[in-house]
């Protein structure tokens, strides 16, 4: 017969006691793979609105790209490389524009996602590591709108000039698609609402480096990058957008922070 009493209690306590701490750590590390999962899946959906609000216009929605244009992502081995990419999204690369608006959170979960998705063996990037990247590199003032006047009026003047001469045969002399010849094709509006629209939240230093890469269509970059940002500054005036004492400048990372936004 088992004999009870406060000696074989003390037993059997210890006895459980192991099990329990056991179990108890079991559900605290669940715990945190579960945490640190979630997190990582929030990560790469803040990658993801990333990428398809600032590089599927180029890269496409499955990163194929446009070669020799927009190159395919799929299989760039520059991509494995994680201070590069970093920078890269920063302060832009070759025809590729700068995203200098973007936080290092931003960028780690846009990095991420890239990284993840099309190179191989991406070992990730932290804010942190974003951060320390990015010591050194050029910064050029705080983030504006294409309401603030960033162009001045004698600059639209000149892309008036430059734009009739180059665009306005498929754009249409009111820039809105409807070329004034009926027999030729209609076209993407490029100035007012339906433009705006699409280019909504988008830099013009994106502007500038998607049109430098496809226009004009029969010879794209064929003009110098100050006749492509004077045409801009047309394009933002007859869009409504008042003018300014400061010309935009053809550099793409200054252009890089000047963000399309709806009216105030």
């Amino acid at each position: 017969m088992p004999i009870s009493g406060p000696d074989s209690g003390s037993r059997h306590d210890r006895g459980e006691t192991p099990r329990l701490l056991k179990l108890v750590a079991g559900v605290l590390s669940l715990g945190l793979v579960l945490v640190s999962a979630a997190g990582a899946q929030q990560g790469f959906g803040q990658g993801q609105q990333l990428y398809l609000q600032h590089c599927a216009l180029c890269h496409r929605d499955s990163g194929v790209g446009d070669p020799p244009r927009f190159p395919a992502l799929s299989g760039n081995d520059r991509l494995g490389d994680p201070v590069r990419l970093v920078r890269s999204i920063h302060q832009g690369r070759r025809r590729m524009p700068p995203f200098p608006g973007l936080t290092a959170e931003e960028i780690s979960s846009l990095a991420n996602y890239v990284g993840n998705r099309w190179a191989k063996d991406f070992r990730g990037v932290t804010p942190d590591e974003v951060a320390a990247a990015l010591v050194g590199l050029q910064e050029t003032g705080p983030m504006v709108s294409v309401w603030e006047g960033v162009f001045t009026e004698a600059q639209a003047t000149r892309g008036q000039a430059v734009y009739e001469g180059a665009c306005g045969t498929c754009h249409g002399s009111r820039l809105n698609g409807a070329p004034d010849d009926p027999d030729m094709r209609s076209s993407p509006p490029v100035a007012r609402a339906r433009f705006l629209r699409v280019w909504e939240g988008l830099s013009l230093g994106t502007l500038l480096a998607y049109t430098r890469a496809t226009m004009p269509e029969e010879n794209p970059n064929s003009l110098t990058g100050q006749e492509y940002v004077d045409v801009i500054a047309y394009q933002l005036s007859v869009s409504g957008m008042p003018a300014g004492d400061r010309e935009l400048p053809p550099d793409p990372y200054s252009l890089g922070r000047v963000v399309i936004v709806p009216r105030p």
